[in-house]
């Protein structure tokens, strides 16, 4: 190979795919018809996100050498970016056939078919595959498209399986970070930890790649989580709050007074103070940083948690404040018991709306 394109390989593995390009553009310059050099610009511009440009030069290659075998698995990929499926999928079955014993045809193939809604050739993505894990059994990108492909038909055993292979022969993979953590979350309610090693994935995953948007949302979704699940017991600790202060403000006394307020207290204080102990277990020390730094930036967290706040701290002070009159307390109270209700729903709706599109991998 020509020095030029070892230097923009370089370039490329590294991820400086502007200079890469530029490099493979200077070679083309003198040999327009270098194949190669025209299916290495494209990757290039494939990762820049240019798709349209990264097509005619995988085309150009294909004019220059129309059975390449790597032009063919570009075309695949830049035609998945471009959404034009059947086109990818042709690419991808033509790629089969020239190279029927390589892993990576068979890895096009289970990639393109997994974008499909029907059931079927979901089933085949997954057959795929397969045939690729079979040929290439060191290589990570197979063994995650069949946990990919597993996870999508229902297939949770053996898609954790495949994701912890795909981890386990390239640890810097945050695909399979996020996905397997996906499938920790899913078990939450049945497996002690599970919750805590989905957030570790997710944590892990956003720290490889910065841009993974996918992961940060996951997390994001994890805090709002954590803040909505505080609203019951914001709830609970305002009619405890309320009701059991109530005897001392209609001006009772006694035991008949007194009983119904300790009664309250407890119920506010050991309420919040078992989610907190609830929350610190859950949730180790080396995951609160990153927690509190993704709920910092998201406004659907930051609203739940300052609903649930704000109903909280107004519980404790009416409790705390029994001379104040019932009408005060019940201005203040029962909006902010309305607010936490209603910000419940619309910072749902408000998360939902920042989850990114559909991804490799996701």
């Amino acid at each position: 190979m020509d020095p030029t394109l070892d230097r923009a390989d370089a370039l490329f593995d590294v991820g400086r795919y502007e200079q890469a390009a530029a490099l493979a553009a200077r070679h083309l310059a003198t040999d327009p018809q270098d194949a190669a050099a025209l299916v290495l610009l494209a990757r290039c511009r494939h990762r820049m996100g240019r798709e349209q440009e990264a097509f005619e030069s995988v085309e150009a290659a294909l004019l220059a050498e129309p059975d390449s075998l790597p032009a063919w698995l570009m075309r695949t990929h830049v035609l998945l970016a471009l959404k034009q499926y059947e086109e990818a999928e042709l690419s991808a079955r033509y790629a089969v056939e020239l190279a029927p014993q390589y892993w990576g045809s068979h890895y096009a193939l289970g990639t393109v078919l997994d974008r499909s809604v029907r059931v079927e050739r979901r089933r085949e993505a997954y057959e795929a595959a397969r045939t690729a894990v079979s040929l290439g059994p060191e290589e990570s990108d197979a063994h995650f498209l069949v946990g990919l492909t597993a996870q999508r038909t229902g297939n949770h055993r053996v898609a954790r399986q495949a994701y912890e292979t795909a981890l386990r022969l390239d640890p810097q993979s945050s695909e399979a970070h996020n996905n397997l953590s996906l499938l920790h979350l899913r078990r939450r309610w049945f497996r002690p930890g599970s919750w805590t090693k989905a957030a570790e994935g997710f944590v892990e995953s956003a720290a490889l790649d910065m841009n993974d948007r996918q992961a940060r949302y996951n997390l994001e979704t994890m805090a709002w989580g954590t803040a909505a699940g505080a609203r019951w017991v914001a709830l609970a600790g305002f009619l405890a709050a309320g009701l059991g202060s109530a005897p001392l403000r209609s001006g009772g006394s006694g035991g008949d007074a007194l009983v119904p307020y300790l009664i309250g207290a407890v119920v506010l204080v050991g309420g919040w103070a078992g989610w907190a102990v609830w929350i610190t277990r859950r949730v180790p020390p080396r995951l609160r940083r990153p927690l509190l730094l993704v709920a910092r930036n998201c406004r659907p967290v930051l609203a739940m948690a300052t609903a649930v706040a704000l109903l909280g701290l107004h519980s404790a002070v009416s409790l705390a404040m029994v001379t104040v009159d019932a009408s005060v307390v019940g201005a203040l109270g029962y909006p902010l018991f309305w607010i936490v209700i209603i910000t419940y729903w619309v910072s749902r709706s408000a998360l939902q709306r920042r989850a990114p599109g559909p991804e490799r991998g996701r």
